[in-house]
């Protein structure tokens, strides 16, 4: 489903590193390594260049089996160049628009990071009847949640959220988008379907040191909002503007929630 650059997905990396929840990571890691019935399988969809990997490679992830599933072949062989010396990965190019296709067989965590706000409810839905299946746990992690807080202020800020909200829930190849609803989605659709759920929050805490992504973020909010919202174009670009004058100085947060999903009488207490 990746539809991002390498530039880009290198570029947001950091602030998805330290913006990841420690505590559900861990959690997550816990549970993989709980069973003794072999080398665990991770299959992480929307895989990009491997960054779910190497997030939780950094929180002691070892000697797992990784399927990298996306539908970029481009970010799969370059997932496969960072890391197919370091770790077992078999790569999968798939559209996530057919579940059917899910390497699932065997697997005991499915992984996405940044992913869920950007599908539909039905391929939610579909996904909950593939992990029940299987009995597979779900990390999904990076969920954008709709909060966008600016420093210093404008009073655009509030109109431009607005707008970009709306327009995170249309069509991005995979239906009507969840956008910000995409943590409640999950939850109520595992929920459902009889899995213990954990959510946290994770959001980017952006500063100085992250003026390059923050240069990056104002003018693609710009341009998803410039149309269609009933913004007044002058008064975006003084926005556009203003925010990209404050970026080397200013801070931004963007909210962002993570979902542990655990099949029933299976999770750890």
């Amino acid at each position: 489903m990746s539809g991002f650059s390498v530039a880009w997905l290198d570029l947001r990396e950091g602030a998805d590193n330290a913006a990841r929840n420690t505590t559900l990571a861990a959690q997550a890691l816990a549970w993989l390594t709980s069973d003794d019935a072999g080398m665990p399988i991770i299959v992480d969809l929307g895989s990009g260049t491997g960054s779910t990997l190497r997030a939780l490679t950094r929180h002691g992830a070892d000697n797992f089996v990784w399927r990298l599933v996306d539908h970029n072949p481009a970010l799969l062989n370059e997932a496969l160049r960072r890391h197919g010396k370091t770790h077992i990965i078999e790569d999968y190019e798939a559209d996530l628009l057919d579940l059917t296709t899910l390497p699932l067989t065997g697997t005991r965590l499915v992984t996405a990071s940044a992913l869920f706000d950007l599908v539909s409810l039905s391929v939610v839905d579909a996904l909950a009847v593939r992990l029940v299946q299987h009995q597979a746990g779900l990390y999904a992690a990076l969920n954008y949640d709709g909060i966008t807080q600016w420093n210093p202020p404008h009073p655009l800020d509030g109109p431009v959220l607005a707008a970009f909200n709306q327009d995170q829930r249309r069509d991005k190849g995979l239906g009507l988008a969840l956008g910000p609803d995409a943590a409640d989605y999950l939850q109520m659709a595992l929920g459902r379907a009889g899995y213990t759920l954990w959510i946290a929050d994770s959001p980017w805490e952006l500063g100085p040191d992250d003026a390059a992504l923050v240069c990056e973020l104002i003018p693609g909010i710009a341009s998803a909002v410039a149309d269609g919202y009933g913004l007044d174009r002058q008064a975006l670009q003084e926005w556009k503007d203003f925010r990209l004058a404050h970026a080397a100085t200013g801070h931004c947060v963007v909210g962002h929630q993570d979902v542990l999903a655990l099949p029933p009488a299976l999770h750890a207490t």
